[in-house]
């Protein structure tokens, strides 16, 4: 409702929010790509940023497993774990509505919003491609720092998924193949999780 309200009192055309289709029936494929491609990307990103602080010293041993279990605390504070092995209606509910709407189009929905009010605020550093991507990079910073009360991993993530999602939402010039990548993402996680519920409790 603040962001319907926002774009009404801005007057934001559907091409500064980036709301055209323009892929036409291959933005489906190409969004269920970026989203293999954004998991594969996370993995050896965070992957890389760990073992770098490991070999530094810059990160204590133990901290890997507190950083895994804030994860899954986190994890466990955005979805009703129980619920998703148990109640059919909430998993399915939670990989369709939650992942593709709450998530996917709202979240889009801001980051295309946001950049389209620092590109009409500030033209001559948020205009063209590489204004773009500075664009997208700081809101990336600001959706990592807002995701910092869930625990530094899920905010690192948060920061490194936004910005490869802003990345896309530019090299396409619309924000549906985002949606598309993020929804599937999300719904991708949240339909693991039972699976890697049922591992863990099978490990203890």
């Amino acid at each position: 409702m603040i962001f319907g309200l926002a774009s009404l009192a801005s007057r934001a055309s559907a091409e500064e929010l980036l709301l055209k289709w323009r892929q036409g029936w291959w933005t489906i494929p190409l969004g269920i790509g970026y989203s293999i491609a954004l998991r594969v990307a996370v993995a050896i990103i965070v992957s890389l940023m760990l073992a770098v602080l490991l070999l530094t010293g810059l990160l204590p041993q133990g901290a890997v497993a507190q950083f895994s279990a804030e994860s899954r605390t986190a994890v466990e504070r955005i979805v009703d774990l129980s619920a998703m092995q148990h109640n059919r209606a909430y998993f399915w509910l939670t990989v369709t509505i939650a992942s593709f709407v709450v998530a996917g189009l709202r979240e889009e929905l801001w980051r295309s919003g946001t950049l389209a009010a620092m590109r009409a605020l500030w033209p001559t550093l948020f205009e063209g491609r590489d204004g773009q991507i500075a664009g997208v990079a700081l809101i990336a910073i600001v959706f990592g720092l807002a995701h910092l009360t869930l625990g530094l991993l899920p905010a690192a993530m948060a920061m490194i998924v936004g910005f490869l999602l802003g990345i896309i939402m530019i090299a396409h010039q619309s924000i549906w193949t985002a949606v598309i990548a993020h929804g599937m993402f999300d719904a991708t996680s949240f339909a693991l999780l039972p699976i890697a519920l049922e591992h863990l409790q099978g490990a203890h």
